[in-house]
């Protein structure tokens, strides 16, 4: 069944210091829900506290982008962090988002892991449930995103924490539905008629073409864009004025 609504999430605040990535305050003006870096794979205490004060402004959802301690890496390279020591880094994390967004005005309204963290959480039970017991013991309330069918999602079901599935705008998918990876040339998609064909098909009709030419079925309350995709402003717009035009207006999830 087609939905009226989606979210739209994006990755902002992954600077860090004098070096900027992305166009955070046009994506605001945008997207719904901001996965906000909390200064493990990017993001400084500036950026944190300017992105959430902006997003506050505009009513878009804080999120905390949880990631592996990894700047060098923006946290894209996989790591064997023992589940202890990931569970204190992701509370960590949360806390010191969540005090920047409360400063403004706000709060951190979701938790979703960043880049290799993520992947790994897609099937590795141990890694997600060390994310998980993070978020549980932070807030129980506080909802999840993440790939739909993950160990991630699976953990947080279990633990009674709310979950929220994504679909991705600007990545591949395999037969398995899940993301490609960025080493394989056109894990990422920057084509904005691709991008948006994608997003209407993901929307309208739940399918998305995996590069095999599988029909992957996704069933998902939110759609990502990431902020270092190229054009991500213009993808982000496109995107709002084709699915406004399909009559899906975007909305936050929480």
């Amino acid at each position: 069944m087609a939905r009226t609504s989606i979210d739209l999430n994006c990755d902002l605040g992954e600077g860090f210091g004098v070096w900027t990535l992305g166009e955070d305050d046009g994506l605001l003006d945008v997207v719904t829900s901001a996965n906000v870096a909390c200064g493990f794979h990017g993001g400084d205490p500036s950026i944190m506290r300017r992105v959430c004060r902006r997003a506050a402004e505009r009513g878009v959802r804080i999120g905390a982008q949880v990631g592996y301690r990894d700047l060098a890496g923006f946290g894209r390279r996989p790591m064997n962090v023992p589940p202890s020591e990931l569970t204190d880094e992701v509370i960590y994390q949360i806390g010191a988002l969540d005090a920047f967004a409360r400063i403004a005005g706000s709060r951190v309204s979701y938790v979703k892991p960043h880049g290799a963290l993520y992947n790994t959480c897609v099937t590795d039970a141990v890694q997600a449930e060390a994310v998980v017991r993070a978020v549980r013991e932070v807030d129980p309330g506080l909802p999840i995103l993440g790939l739909p069918g993950s160990a991630l999602l699976r953990a947080a079901e279990v633990a009674g924490l709310p979950v929220v599935t994504e679909a991705f705008a600007d990545r591949s998918y395999d037969s398995a539905g899940r993301l490609v990876s960025r080493r394989h040339e056109g894990a990422v998609i920057s084509d904005p008629k691709l991008v948006i064909a994608r997003c209407l098909r993901m929307v309208g009709e739940g399918l998305v073409t995996a590069v095999d030419g599988t029909q992957v079925p996704v069933s998902a309350a939110s759609l990502c864009l990431h902020g270092d995709t190229p054009g991500a402003l213009r993808l982000a717009r496109r995107i709002r004025d084709a699915l406004g035009q399909a009559g899906v207006a975007l909305e936050p999830f929480c």
